[in-house]
């Protein structure tokens, strides 16, 4: 008898994938297809956005920025805070804007700097890195928001647990899922939202933002700029692969499922939505969760995508030593010189 393991891998490798990207078909046809598909899969965006109705809730000298934390609606009913860094001397002005995307942990605290309670953190940064704070020294402002289902966003059960890292994302996801919906399209729906409030800004120039986010955060970074094309670059760390490799090799968060996704496509064409505007991956070679065979598969799965879409060398990797974490320096100046250098 064939086991059970062999049987699930034959099930998903057959999933149809109707909506795989080929060069038979021209890539704005194609493109627009696997959008419009690969949003119905998510559960759908609302037909109308709420008013942001934005509130500052506190704001902070640092070291080199200033921190701004505000809150902003998303959904009707719904209510997000994020974390605003403004860099106290711009790369220009009006200045790109980078929205900064935290994995699971404790929340948009974690990548700006701070321990759970708000207040300044001195020890290990963890496989995050402070990513929202380099970024900001670059000279870019910063938009980080909470994730439904962390930090400020949990459920009353996780929040009064005494664990800063216990989430929500299980039992939010799945009401979700009962309702139609899934957490991906909800987080990246909230991240458009983000972006709506950054380019309200006066500090910032709302033709020149890009997005960066690790593991879960980089599911979203990646979709969100597959979706929104106001983003003009990507920088997807710890999650680029393919679902094969990945989410469907070992134990996940249920936020990573989408219900059928498998009979549109494969991930690599879902991040090839971003094309041809410019996209870059980050694997460490002992990444345990998204491991670098499989990130290299769905990089020369892309470079194919991209080169149909006229955006040859527009999608980069850097293939570093270290684990599912943010290595940084690379895709830094990358950004740099995707949103500063070519004006």
């Amino acid at each position: 008898m064939e086991s059970l393991e062999h049987y699930m891998k034959q099930l998903t490798a057959a999933a149809a994938q109707s909506a795989a990207f080929h060069k038979e078909l021209p890539f704005g046809e194609w493109r627009a297809a696997l959008a419009e598909r690969f949003a119905k899969r998510l559960g759908g965006f609302p037909a109308q956005s709420a008013a942001l109705a934005p509130v500052r809730l506190e704001r902070t000298v640092c070291s080199g920025y200033i921190r701004e934390r505000v809150e902003i609606t998303t959904y009707d009913g719904l209510r997000m805070p994020l974390y605003l860094l403004l860099p106290q001397e711009p790369v220009s002005s009006p200045c790109p804007a980078v929205l900064a995307i935290h994995g699971h942990g404790y929340g948009s605290r974690e990548i700006t700097g701070l321990n759970p309670d708000g207040s300044e953190r001195t020890g290990d940064p963890g496989l995050h890195k402070d990513f929202a704070v380099s970024l900001v020294k670059q000279g870019f402002v910063v938009a980080a928001p909470e994730m439904l289902g962390f930090g400020d966003r949990r459920l009353a059960e996780d929040a009064e647990s005494g664990e800063p890292g216990r989430n929500s994302c299980f039992r939010l996801s799945s009401a979700l899922l009962l309702a139609g919906q899934t957490m991906a399209g909800y987080r990246i729906f909230e991240t458009m939202r983000a972006l709506d409030y950054v380019q309200t800004r006066e500090e910032v120039d709302g033709g020149r933002i890009g997005i960066m986010g690790i593991s879960g955060g980089g599911l979203v970074a990646g979709f969100t700029a597959a979706l929104d094309e106001r983003i003009r670059c990507a920088v997807v760390s710890g999650y680029a692969s393919t679902f094969a490799d990945s989410i469907l090799a070992r134990n996940h968060c249920l936020d990573n499922y989408i219900p059928g996704i498998l009979l549109e496509a494969e991930m690599p064409d879902l991040l090839g939505l971003i094309a041809p505007r410019s996209l870059f991956l980050e694997s460490g070679d002992r990444d345990h969760l998204f491991g670098p065979e499989a990130v290299r598969a769905a990089l020369t799965r892309l470079k194919e995508i991209y080169s149909t879409a006229g955006g040859e060398g527009q999608v980069e990797a850097d293939f570093f030593s270290g684990g599912h974490e943010i290595h940084g320096g690379p895709a830094y100046a990358w950004l740099r010189r995707q949103l500063v250098q070519f004006i």
